[in-house]
Protein backbone atom coordinates (compact mmCIF):
# COMPACT_ATOMS: atom_id res chain seq x y z
CA UNK A 1 0.00 0.00 0.00
CA UNK A 2 1.88 3.67 -1.11
CA UNK A 3 0.74 6.92 0.65
CA UNK A 4 -1.43 9.34 -1.23
CA UNK A 5 0.35 12.50 -2.66
CA UNK A 6 -0.99 15.40 -4.31
CA UNK A 7 -0.61 15.49 -8.02
CA UNK A 8 1.55 18.62 -9.01
CA UNK A 9 2.14 19.39 -13.10
CA UNK A 10 5.65 20.38 -12.30
CA UNK A 11 6.56 16.71 -10.80
CA UNK A 12 4.69 14.71 -12.94
CA UNK A 13 6.33 16.18 -15.72
CA UNK A 14 10.34 15.19 -14.42
CA UNK A 15 8.54 12.00 -12.90
CA UNK A 16 7.76 10.91 -16.24
CA UNK A 17 11.34 10.87 -17.30
CA UNK A 18 12.44 8.28 -14.67
CA UNK A 19 13.01 4.94 -15.38
CA UNK A 20 11.15 2.95 -12.90
CA UNK A 21 13.74 -0.13 -13.88
CA UNK A 22 16.36 1.58 -12.47
CA UNK A 23 14.66 3.44 -8.88
CA UNK A 24 17.95 3.56 -6.60
CA UNK A 25 17.73 0.80 -4.10
CA UNK A 26 19.41 2.89 -1.26
CA UNK A 27 19.25 7.05 -0.96
CA UNK A 28 21.39 8.83 1.64
CA UNK A 29 20.75 12.08 2.34
CA UNK A 30 22.34 14.85 4.53
CA UNK A 31 19.20 17.43 5.79
CA UNK A 32 21.09 20.91 5.90
CA UNK A 33 20.12 23.87 5.56
CA UNK A 34 17.52 24.45 8.84
CA UNK A 35 18.90 26.98 10.57
CA UNK A 36 19.64 29.15 7.56
CA UNK A 37 15.96 28.66 5.70
CA UNK A 38 14.85 30.36 9.32
CA UNK A 39 17.07 32.86 9.64
CA UNK A 40 16.65 34.17 5.95
CA UNK A 41 12.77 34.64 6.86
CA UNK A 42 13.46 35.75 9.93
CA UNK A 43 12.33 33.53 12.05
CA UNK A 44 13.96 31.58 15.37
CA UNK A 45 16.13 28.38 14.15
CA UNK A 46 13.62 25.92 15.69
CA UNK A 47 11.04 26.82 12.87
CA UNK A 48 13.03 25.58 10.64
CA UNK A 49 13.78 22.49 11.82
CA UNK A 50 10.21 22.44 12.39
CA UNK A 51 9.99 23.01 8.68
CA UNK A 52 12.06 20.68 8.35
CA UNK A 53 10.35 17.81 9.71
CA UNK A 54 7.61 18.73 7.19
CA UNK A 55 10.31 17.50 4.30
CA UNK A 56 11.16 14.34 5.96
CA UNK A 57 7.31 13.59 5.92
CA UNK A 58 7.11 14.28 2.13
CA UNK A 59 10.11 12.68 0.76
CA UNK A 60 9.60 9.28 2.64
CA UNK A 61 6.36 9.51 1.24
CA UNK A 62 7.78 10.03 -2.16
CA UNK A 63 10.72 7.66 -1.77
CA UNK A 64 7.59 4.94 -0.89
CA UNK A 65 6.07 5.41 -3.79
CA UNK A 66 8.83 5.65 -6.29
CA UNK A 67 9.84 1.84 -4.61
CA UNK A 68 13.15 2.89 -3.01
CA UNK A 69 13.86 0.46 -0.53
CA UNK A 70 16.31 2.14 1.93
CA UNK A 71 16.01 6.01 2.73
CA UNK A 72 18.46 7.02 5.29
CA UNK A 73 18.76 10.22 7.06
CA UNK A 74 21.08 12.12 8.56
CA UNK A 75 18.95 13.58 11.79
CA UNK A 76 21.69 14.46 14.43
CA UNK A 77 24.87 13.58 14.40
CA UNK A 78 27.51 13.03 16.90
CA UNK A 79 29.00 16.46 16.59
CA UNK A 80 25.27 18.44 16.44
CA UNK A 81 25.85 17.98 20.76
CA UNK A 82 27.94 21.38 20.40
CA UNK A 83 24.87 23.45 19.40
CA UNK A 84 23.16 25.45 21.93
CA UNK A 85 21.37 23.32 24.61
CA UNK A 86 17.49 24.33 23.44
CA UNK A 87 18.42 23.60 20.16
CA UNK A 88 19.18 20.01 20.91
CA UNK A 89 16.48 19.79 23.13
CA UNK A 90 13.89 21.07 20.52
CA UNK A 91 15.52 18.96 17.96
CA UNK A 92 14.91 15.83 20.48
CA UNK A 93 11.21 17.13 21.42
CA UNK A 94 10.70 16.89 17.04
CA UNK A 95 11.98 13.79 17.13
CA UNK A 96 9.26 12.51 20.19
CA UNK A 97 6.32 14.67 18.16
CA UNK A 98 7.39 12.53 14.53
CA UNK A 99 7.95 9.30 15.93
CA UNK A 100 4.50 9.37 18.06
CA UNK A 101 2.75 11.64 15.26
CA UNK A 102 3.71 9.29 12.01
CA UNK A 103 4.56 5.66 13.48
CA UNK A 104 1.26 4.47 13.10
CA UNK A 105 0.89 5.80 9.35
CA UNK A 106 4.54 4.65 8.44
CA UNK A 107 3.38 0.84 10.10
CA UNK A 108 0.43 0.92 8.11
CA UNK A 109 2.07 1.80 4.86
CA UNK A 110 4.87 -1.15 5.46
CA UNK A 111 7.77 1.02 6.12
CA UNK A 112 10.18 -0.26 8.59
CA UNK A 113 11.53 2.34 10.96
CA UNK A 114 14.86 1.78 12.42
CA UNK A 115 17.93 3.92 14.29
CA UNK A 116 21.61 3.78 13.04
CA UNK A 117 24.16 5.46 15.59
CA UNK A 118 24.55 5.40 18.88
CA UNK A 119 21.49 6.05 20.27
CA UNK A 120 22.36 5.26 23.84
CA UNK A 121 23.43 8.71 24.32
CA UNK A 122 19.89 10.31 23.58
CA UNK A 123 16.97 10.97 26.28
CA UNK A 124 15.20 8.14 27.78
CA UNK A 125 12.22 8.79 26.28
CA UNK A 126 13.58 9.26 22.53
CA UNK A 127 15.29 5.50 23.23
CA UNK A 128 11.74 4.28 24.05
CA UNK A 129 9.99 5.81 21.21
CA UNK A 130 12.69 3.82 18.78
CA UNK A 131 12.54 1.09 20.30
CA UNK A 132 8.64 0.92 20.17
CA UNK A 133 8.39 2.24 16.23
CA UNK A 134 11.32 -0.62 15.03
CA UNK A 135 9.47 -3.38 17.31
CA UNK A 136 5.94 -2.10 15.70
CA UNK A 137 7.68 -2.06 12.19
CA UNK A 138 10.44 -4.55 11.78
CA UNK A 139 8.34 -7.40 10.23
CA UNK A 140 7.38 -5.15 7.27
CA UNK A 141 8.42 -5.39 3.90
CA UNK A 142 8.26 -1.45 2.16
CA UNK A 143 10.55 1.29 2.81
CA UNK A 144 13.30 0.61 5.06
CA UNK A 145 13.48 4.36 7.05
CA UNK A 146 16.98 4.94 8.69
CA UNK A 147 17.32 7.81 10.76
CA UNK A 148 21.11 8.43 11.74
CA UNK A 149 20.88 9.76 15.27
CA UNK A 150 24.01 10.29 17.37
CA UNK A 151 25.96 9.40 14.43
CA UNK A 152 29.22 9.80 13.24
CA UNK A 153 30.86 7.64 10.94
CA UNK A 154 34.26 8.11 12.43
CA UNK A 155 33.12 6.79 15.40
CA UNK A 156 31.71 4.05 13.56
CA UNK A 157 34.39 2.79 12.43
CA UNK A 158 36.04 3.13 15.41
CA UNK A 159 34.03 0.85 16.92
CA UNK A 160 34.01 -1.42 14.62
CA UNK A 161 37.81 -1.86 14.77
CA UNK A 162 37.71 -2.54 18.42
CA UNK A 163 34.78 -4.92 18.09
CA UNK A 164 37.08 -6.93 15.01
CA UNK A 165 40.02 -6.53 17.30
CA UNK A 166 38.38 -8.12 20.26
CA UNK A 167 37.18 -11.35 17.66
CA UNK A 168 40.63 -11.64 16.97
CA UNK A 169 41.58 -11.49 20.65
CA UNK A 170 39.23 -14.27 21.75
CA UNK A 171 40.37 -16.27 18.95
CA UNK A 172 36.94 -16.14 17.25
CA UNK A 173 38.48 -14.84 14.19
CA UNK A 174 42.42 -15.11 12.39
CA UNK A 175 43.33 -11.66 10.88
CA UNK A 176 42.96 -13.75 7.41
CA UNK A 177 38.89 -13.30 8.09
CA UNK A 178 39.11 -9.96 8.44
CA UNK A 179 38.04 -8.62 4.92
CA UNK A 180 35.14 -5.86 3.32
CA UNK A 181 32.18 -7.74 4.68
CA UNK A 182 33.61 -8.32 8.12
CA UNK A 183 33.77 -4.42 8.32
CA UNK A 184 30.86 -4.24 7.19
CA UNK A 185 29.39 -6.63 9.31
CA UNK A 186 30.27 -4.81 12.59
CA UNK A 187 28.61 -1.51 11.19
CA UNK A 188 25.73 0.12 12.28
CA UNK A 189 24.61 -0.11 8.42
CA UNK A 190 25.06 -4.14 8.87
CA UNK A 191 22.55 -5.81 6.39
CA UNK A 192 21.59 -2.74 4.47
CA UNK A 193 23.65 -2.51 1.06
CA UNK A 194 25.95 0.46 0.84
CA UNK A 195 23.77 3.53 -0.67
CA UNK A 196 23.49 4.22 -4.35
CA UNK A 197 22.98 8.01 -3.76
CA UNK A 198 23.93 10.52 -1.81
CA UNK A 199 21.75 14.25 -1.69
CA UNK A 200 22.88 16.71 0.37
CA UNK A 201 20.51 20.24 0.23
CA UNK A 202 21.85 23.61 0.97
CA UNK A 203 24.76 24.64 -0.94
CA UNK A 204 27.25 22.73 1.18
CA UNK A 205 29.60 20.38 -0.63
CA UNK A 206 31.24 18.00 2.01
CA UNK A 207 30.29 14.49 3.69
CA UNK A 208 30.25 15.47 7.39
CA UNK A 209 31.44 12.34 8.77
CA UNK A 210 28.86 10.81 7.18
CA UNK A 211 28.60 6.88 6.16
CA UNK A 212 32.06 7.32 5.40
CA UNK A 213 32.62 3.34 4.93
CA UNK A 214 29.36 3.21 3.00
CA UNK A 215 29.92 5.71 0.36
CA UNK A 216 32.88 4.35 -1.38
CA UNK A 217 30.72 3.81 -4.72
CA UNK A 218 27.82 6.16 -4.37
CA UNK A 219 27.00 8.43 -6.29
CA UNK A 220 26.73 12.49 -4.70
CA UNK A 221 23.69 15.47 -6.35
CA UNK A 222 24.12 18.52 -4.53
CA UNK A 223 21.73 21.30 -4.44
CA UNK A 224 21.56 24.68 -2.98
CA UNK A 225 17.97 24.43 -2.34
CA UNK A 226 17.77 24.06 1.94
CA UNK A 227 16.28 21.15 3.44
CA UNK A 228 12.66 22.70 3.97
CA UNK A 229 12.36 24.01 0.52
CA UNK A 230 12.94 20.43 -1.17
CA UNK A 231 10.14 19.18 -2.25
CA UNK A 232 9.45 15.86 -3.77
CA UNK A 233 10.66 17.29 -7.49
CA UNK A 234 13.81 17.40 -6.46
CA UNK A 235 14.13 14.19 -5.18
CA UNK A 236 13.39 13.19 -8.66
CA UNK A 237 15.44 16.06 -10.72
CA UNK A 238 18.52 13.51 -8.22
CA UNK A 239 17.39 10.49 -9.54
CA UNK A 240 16.88 11.28 -12.47
CA UNK A 241 20.48 12.67 -12.63
CA UNK A 242 21.52 9.26 -10.96
CA UNK A 243 20.18 7.53 -13.90
CA UNK A 244 22.09 9.47 -16.74
CA UNK A 245 25.25 8.43 -14.95
CA UNK A 246 27.57 5.66 -15.76
CA UNK A 247 28.81 3.96 -12.60
CA UNK A 248 31.59 1.41 -13.24
CA UNK A 249 32.98 0.88 -9.97
CA UNK A 250 36.83 0.95 -11.11
CA UNK A 251 36.05 -0.89 -14.01
CA UNK A 252 35.67 0.60 -17.43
Amino acid sequence: MFFKNKSDPANTDILNKIDKEKIPKHVAIIMDGNGRWAKKRGLPRAMGHRAGVETIREIVKTSSNLGIKYLTLYAFSTENWKRPKDEVNTLMTLLLEFLKKEIDELHKNNVVVRAIGDISQLPRQCIDELDRAYTLTKNNKGLCLNLALNYGARDEIKKAIINIANQVKKGNIGLEDIDDKLISDNLYTKGIPDPDLLIRPSGEYRISNYLLWQIAYTEFWFSDIYWPDFKPIYLYKAIYDYQNRSRRFGGV
